[in-house]
């Protein structure tokens, strides 16, 4: 049995880096994307015994019960237990160790409630309570997002056969009109916007009460990121945007986009509001926002946890005092 490939020498995040203080970001994965297609090398990683797999049922993550930084990972022979896996595909290599991922059917997951060994948790909860560590947190959302990508696209959008997978479970076939399909990632820009001492935040209804946050909207075609920000900023609170200025980014398995922090520059303070897409939105000054992120407005207003890409640009909004961010 062949070695599983060792790991390179991987470059540590440049310090300071914002990316890498949010949630999901964190991912160490050696992915060896050039061996997904190498069948024989895969099977070998399949019976290699330091060889785990992460395990989504539907769109949730399953844990093996109690503590441990590494309760997500299963052996196969531990998967084989639990379900018969949908869907397969290789992440690549943490460390010593290859990572898979498997899909079982969300109607599985009415048993294995049942059963005191495993325990199912939505990843945001793994998130915001720091039930795993951030490097493993990130292969994880990986996984979640590659999963639930199969799960959507079992049948060719261009002509509606099935279709299966190829590469290690990185792209799907269609035998009848030899379409070829990849999974995706949706670009998301959230923005900052701030006219100086002040910086704008909304909420949408289904906010924990009294929460604000950065504005957000998906790239639509033909968009650049900074004519995104300046539409999404426009359409959602009325406020004219110049300059726009890329500072952090994050993976965010929901199902599966990137999150593009950028800082914005208000051309005007008049605010008007689209109901549809807000129920409010307000100045707050940088007194305020630090006071939301200690938790301690006086009108109990809050700002998005650390997991999120919302909180570090209010925060680099916050510590940059009167100097640009």
């Amino acid at each position: 049995m062949p070695d599983a490939p060792s790991a390179p020498e991987r470059q540590p995040s440049v310090a300071g880096e914002l990316s890498a203080r949010t949630a999901f970001a964190r991912n160490r994965l050696n992915r060896h994307s050039e061996r997904r297609e190498i069948a024989s090398e895969l099977e070998a990683l399949r019976v290699d015994p330091r060889t785990r797999t992460f395990i989504i049922v539907g769109d949730t993550p399953l844990l093996r019960s109690g503590d441990g930084a590494d309760r997500a990972r299963f052996t196969f022979a531990q998967a084989a237990a639990i379900g018969r896996p949908r869907e397969s595909a290789y992440l690549g290599l943490l460390d010593d160790t290859p990572l898979f991922a498997q899909l079982l059917p969300a109607s599985d997951a009415p048993a294995l409630a049942g059963r005191s060994d495993v325990v199912l948790t939505g990843l945001r909860a793994l998130a915001a309570e720091g039930l795993l560590p951030p490097d493993e947190l990130g292969p994880l959302g990986e996984a979640k997002a590659l999963m639930d990508w199969h799960r959507r696209h079992g049948f060719c959008a261009n002509c509606g056969a099935p279709t299966v997978a190829f590469t290690g479970g990185f792209r799907r076939d269609c035998a009848a009109c030899d379409a070829r399909h990849f999974p995706r990632v949706d670009p998301v820009v959230i923005m900052l916007v701030t006219d100086g001492a002040r910086c704008l935040l909304g909420r949408q209804p289904q906010f924990a009460p009294g929460m604000y946050s950065a504005l957000a909207g998906f790239i639509e075609p033909g968009e650049t990121v900074e004519d995104a920000v300046r539409r999404e900023v426009m359409e959602e609170a009325g406020v004219p945007v110049g300059a726009v200025r890329y500072l952090a980014s994050q993976p965010w398995p929901f199902p599966s986009s990137l999150m593009i922090g950028c800082m914005a520059q208000a051309l005007a303070p008049t605010i008007v509001v689209d109901r549809l897409e807000l129920e409010d939105a307000r100045w707050f000054t940088r007194d305020e926002a630090g006071l939301m992120l200690a938790g301690a407005h006086p009108q109990g207003l809050s700002a998005p946890r650390p997991m999120a890409i919302a909180h570090h640009l209010l925060r680099a909004f916050v510590e940059a005092g009167d100097g640009a961010v």
